[in-house]
């Protein structure tokens, strides 16, 4: 269990970056990744590309829950 102050801490740590900056960003998207993906695109009906990079599958793993509703 999580309490309160070790959640705000979390928050402002640096444990949550910009795919951008991730030092593997350029590597393939894992299989959970395409596997999430897949998900989502499927639900938002549309296409998904599957030579993603890891930052690049994030980001649209970001979108694509943003458009079905899922995620944060």
């Amino acid at each position: 269990m999580t309490d309160r102050r070790t959640q705000q801490d979390a928050e402002q740590s640096n444990t949550i970056k910009d795919p951008d900056q991730w030092t593997t960003g350029d590597e393939p998207m894992t299989g959970a990744q395409r596997s999430y993906l897949h998900t989502l695109a499927e639900e938002a009906r549309e296409e998904v590309d599957d030579d993603l990079t890891k930052a690049e599958a994030s980001k649209k793993i970001d979108d694509l829950q943003e458009k079905t509703g899922r995620g944060k």
